[in-house]
């Protein structure tokens, strides 16, 4: 008989030992074998009927790995919380985590009004749509020597509802792995709800078009279009994103486009090649791939390769005819009669228009004095692998070098506005 409550004893203490065990702090099982790498992971939450989203990050690290982070606040955040020690100073956040890890929250107003005519991200009760970076504040990073981070990003949504990023992976759980940075962040376009997507692979790159079930998102028509003009991208330029995701939605969004990393929007309605023969679509396409930014005054440069191309994408894939293509060359080359200057903040239509008369006679002249063996497209794959900013010195330079000569259409008397900005070349 006393051989019972014995055994039940040692059943019990092992019992409390296995219950010991699970008792842990969950983040514990997620710390990193590496002892040099710290776990993160962005819990984002939408509250539809508020129009915000909750966000999470939680840390996880063996040890000390992560001292502070740095984060640039944009006013749509608030209510921030964390472990450890928080200091906010104007739309600075300063965290401090404890030694193992720890949590900081916040909520972000999502609904957004982009210039006063339309939204550029939107969230209600059917769905929402917003750029990674709208809602996760860039970060900067004190930690110990050598560590960095290994980063995830789980979308905990409303039943029935999916979400389509930049990247490869379910919404339960997306690896997020930039080899560039130590401390690796979501980027690009997101969307959620109850959405209709349409998949498939063109040149190597596999493309996501998605939109809200209920919008007239014209998923096949977009396919459509690339697989008739992403190989001549392909030709272009040595590298192209391997992936690239296209989410789309109708009113209230704005009615352009707009481009983020391997991802960008377009409205439901916009055409995808207008009745001038250009497309918004492929100009975005070209922002991403070429994946150049400009120095202040510069803007024409880099909205003018993406016009360029757009167009070039649609004749050389014979997509338009060549009479097409020299008519929406002559109707570009009547906009820009009306931009009353290249060199300014930012790029306005007329001004990308005639910006594209610029490259257009820039590549006439490559041609003419390399006798036939440069373009502007040697140009173009030459500036995607420069580091910084591109400017007029930068394009010049390179132009030159391929020409053999200083080029006439890039004199500073030919680029209204320029002078002020350069001092001629």
């Amino acid at each position: 008989m006393n051989h019972i409550p014995r055994l039940n004893v040692c059943l019990l203490l092992l019992s409390l030992a296995w219950c010991s065990a699970c008792g842990d702090p969950a983040t514990s099982s997620f710390v990193p074998s590496d002892p040099l790498i710290y776990r993160i992971e962005y819990v984002v939450n939408p509250q539809p009927g508020s129009g915000t989203l909750a966000v999470t990050l939680q840390l996880s690290q063996a040890s000390r790995l992560l001292r502070e982070l740095r984060l640039r606040l944009n006013p749509r955040i608030s209510e921030l919380e964390a472990d450890g020690e928080l200091s906010i100073d104007g739309d600075v956040a300063v965290w401090a985590p404890p030694a193992s890890g720890g949590t900081i929250n916040w909520l972000v107003s999502v609904v957004h009004r982009r210039n006063g005519a339309g939204y550029d991200t939107w969230l209600d009760d059917n769905w929402g749509i917003f750029r990674a970076e709208d809602i996760i504040p860039r970060a900067a990073t004190r930690t110990l020597k050598g560590a960095r981070s290994e980063t995830w990003l789980k979308l905990e949504l409303p039943v029935h509802w999916s979400g389509v990023t930049q990247y490869f992976g379910n919404d339960d759980l997306i690896r997020i792995n930039n080899k560039l940075r130590n401390f690796d962040q979501p980027s690009g376009w997101i969307l959620l709800g109850n959405l209709g997507v349409r998949r498939e692979t063109i040149s190597g790159v596999r493309v996501a078009v998605a939109g809200p079930v209920e919008q007239s998102v014209r998923r096949m028509d977009i396919l459509a279009l690339l697989n008739w003009t992403l190989p001549e991208l392909a030709r272009l330029l040595p590298e192209i994103p391997s992936r690239l995701t296209i989410v789309s939605a109708g009113d209230p969004m704005w009615r352009g486009g707009l481009s983020a990393p391997q991802s960008l929007y377009i409205h439901a309605d916009r055409p995808l090649i207008s009745e001038n023969a250009t497309s918004t679509l492929l100009h975005e396409i070209m922002h991403l791939s070429l994946g150049l930014s400009a120095r202040s005054g510069y803007d024409w440069i880099t909205e003018g390769l993406a016009e360029y191309y757009s167009v070039e994408l649609l004749h050389r894939s014979g997509t338009i005819s060549k009479a097409r293509y020299a008519r929406a060359k002559a109707d570009l080359a009547t906009w820009a009669r009306s931009a009353s200057a290249l060199c300014q903040p930012s790029s306005t239509g007329a001004t990308t228009a005639l910006a594209v008369g610029v490259l257009t006679a820039l590549d006439e002249e490559i041609r003419s004095l390399s006798k036939g063996s440069a373009s502007l497209d040697d140009l173009a794959r030459r500036l995607v692998q420069i580091d910084g900013r591109v400017d007029l010195d930068r394009l010049a330079s390179i132009a030159t070098e391929l020409a053999g000569n200083k080029p006439d259409a890039l004199h500073i008397d030919k680029l209204p506005g320029c002078r002020t900005l350069h001092a001629g070349i």
